[in-house]
């Protein structure tokens, strides 16, 4: 109230110097608008006719010229000078022609005067000044007065009607994070033994794979305030502004302990401090009073803090350590079961036919994360509306899988017979590259048809089974089915096109990692040569080596590429008969299955 009160003078005082500058104004520009002359210059003016017309006042005489008259608006000027007991002026006005007169007597109150003149004019700009903030206060998140209040939403559990059976995929989360609900539950329970409430969670994962969802489900299985917010909401223009909000946040939390405190992407104001020039001092500003305020809450009053980043690397050391943030829940892209769990969480609300088997749809879709299945899921429910169906298929959902990693089919577009045969030809390399080998995984779908993402055909493979671990021998045949597209198009139509770039640019990739990374190399052994940066983003390697090494670490990728390259061409010289045999068939259908295709190529002898 106290605090209130003093904005309110501030305010106040703010609106009557305006008003009081706004009078200072007016009058300096009535002043700046006529000039003083002398009593003498004024009779010779009135003797040599230049006046127009003269205003007696009680201490001074308004003088009008008489070429004004003539002159713009912005050239007029009055003159004015002093008054002198004179009893011959009005004879000397009269006899040169000047128009003369004595104003009025003004018979208005001093009180209404003072009221035009200060009183309105201040409540005047009070009003509009009151009404100005207000529209800013709104854009800015906040009130007139509230740069320095947390913009954190409060969200209880009918608001956001989630709770861990919303959560699929990752449970090694939900146990976490069970706990502190629990303890909010039943404090007593843990108290007895002498356990503390961890004061704060750390959820750290890639994108999308569900950390604002789970804090959310915190909510709704915790039954306790919520305060949600992003780091970026500390941060302004300001310095101080957000180590204002963060200390107003910690306040609204204390009063309703016990609640939960969610801040997404605290790497905004949690990133690393340095001592390097042109440093972000309101950034380090809020996370140091950040790093000050979890010091001093009292975890015994159930406020938790939860935080989630995809960028953990980068985060003040300071913020990690226990005391902060007790616990660190990894949010992971999920397995096999995970995705299958998280497919039937989305399919829950779809009309789905009985037909439709989750598990194969799982398998297909190896390292996509809880946004990119709900995405699967609703593309389906899509494509069944649009092909006049009341339920979703299985096919629907393949479809969907392919639309959310190549596009959609582009049938409209025109490709030469020679362009169509030598796309056909290239998927076909790349399946019987995969049939033919051991450990590569089965080919679900091979098709011609262009997708909006640039590709003009694609082979689709689907493996039998989830792995974690993958052997030498693995990598260097995925190479070699990559690679097989371009050795088809140099074996049949003797020329190389830039269809191949794609498969060319992942073939490095995994040469790359197998020489730097994974200790493949049989010139550098086990040595580590690159380091993985911003693991849960795009994972991009950084070189931790000489650059006389990179030059070697460059012609090692080399030599697998060409060896994996000579694998392929051989493969399909031995295979000419299946390869065009295959590709003649695709070409008539444009799209075969993975069965279709086995049938074929076993029917042909070997």
């Amino acid at each position: 109230m106290l605090q209130k009160k003093k904005r309110l003078a501030s305010y106040i005082v703010a609106t009557l110097i305006v008003t009081l500058l706004i009078n200072v104004a007016v009058t300096w520009i009535f002043k700046s608008a006529s000039q003083e002359i002398d009593y003498g210059t004024f009779l010779t003016m009135v003797q040599n006719k230049q006046i127009e017309s003269v205003e007696i006042e009680d201490d001074r005489i308004l003088i009008t010229p008489k070429d004004t008259q003539n002159s713009s608006s912005s050239d007029k000027k009055i003159y004015y000078t002093g008054t002198l007991n004179d009893p011959q002026l009005v004879e000397k006005l009269h006899s040169a022609g000047v128009k003369f007169s004595t104003p009025v007597k003004n018979m208005q109150s001093p009180i209404l005067t003072f009221i035009l003149s200060w009183i309105l004019p201040f409540a005047m700009f009070y009003f509009l000044g009151g009404f100005l903030m207000k529209s800013l206060g709104k854009k800015m998140g906040g009130g007139a007065m509230s740069f320095g209040k947390s913009n954190a939403k409060v969200y209880i559990e009918k608001k956001t009607g989630i709770t861990f059976n919303d959560v699929a995929g990752q449970e090694e989360a939900k146990e976490s994070l069970n706990e502190i609900v629990d303890f909010l539950h039943k404090p007593s329970k843990y108290t007895e033994i002498g356990a503390k409430l961890p004061k704060g969670a750390l959820l750290v994962g890639p994108p999308g794979t569900g950390k604002t969802l789970l804090a959310k489900a915190v909510a709704g299985e915790a039954n306790v305030p919520f305060f949600s917010l992003s780091g970026s909401d500390f941060v302004e223009m300001f310095v101080g502004v957000g180590a204002s909000r963060v200390r107003d946040l910690f306040q609204q939390a204390e009063k309703n302990a016990p609640c939960i405190v969610f801040i997404d992407e605290i790497d905004a104001i949690g990133k690393s401090r340095d001592s390097k020039l042109g440093g972000n001092d309101e950034r380090e500003q809020t996370l140091n009073q950040l790093l000050a305020e979890m010091d001093g809450f009292d975890s015994s009053k159930g406020v938790v803090i939860l935080a989630a980043t995809n960028r953990p690397e980068i985060l003040d050391k300071a913020l990690l350590r226990p005391g902060r943030f007790d616990r660190r829940v990894i949010v992971d892209k999920p397995d096999l079961k995970g995705r299958e769990e998280i497919l039937k969480v989305h399919g829950k609300n779809v009309k789905l036919d009985s037909r439709v088997n989750f598990g194969e749809i799982a398998l297909a879709t190896a390292g996509a994360v809880g946004a990119d299945l709900a995405n699967m899921v609703n593309e389906a429910a899509l494509r069944a509306v649009r092909m006049g169906r009341d339920i979703v298929r299985q096919e629907d959902l393949f479809e969907a899988v392919e639309t959310v990693i190549a596009g959609k089919e582009k049938k409209d577009r025109i490709m030469t017979e020679e362009e169509k045969s030598l796309v056909a030809f290239h998927e076909v390399g790349h399946a019987l590259a995969a049939a033919l080998q051991k450990q590569t995984q089965p080919v679900h779908k091979i098709t011609i048809i262009p997708r909006t993402m640039g590709a003009l055909g694609y082979t689709m493979q689907m493996p039998e089974k989830e792995k974690f671990l993958i052997s030498k021998d693995e990598l260097v045949e995925q190479i070699v089915v990559l690679l097989a597209g371009r050795a088809a198009e140099e074996i049949v139509f003797k020329k190389v096109t830039t269809g191949a770039s794609n498969d060319i640019e992942r073939a490095t990739g995994i040469a790359r990692q197998m020489v730097t990374i994974y200790g493949m190399s049989d010139k550098f052994g086990m040595m580590g040569l690159e380091s993985i940066q911003n693991r849960y983003l795009d994972g991009r390697p950084v070189q931790t080596c000489s650059t006389e090494t990179s030059a070697e670490i460059d012609k090692e990728v080399l030599q697998i590429i060409n060896s994996c390259y000579e694998k392929s061409l051989s493969i399909l010289k031995d295979n000419m008969e299946a390869l065009c045999k295959i590709s003649s068939h695709l070409l008539h259908k444009e799209t075969i299955m993975g069965d279709e295709f086995m049938e074929i190529l076993n029917s042909i002898p070997r």
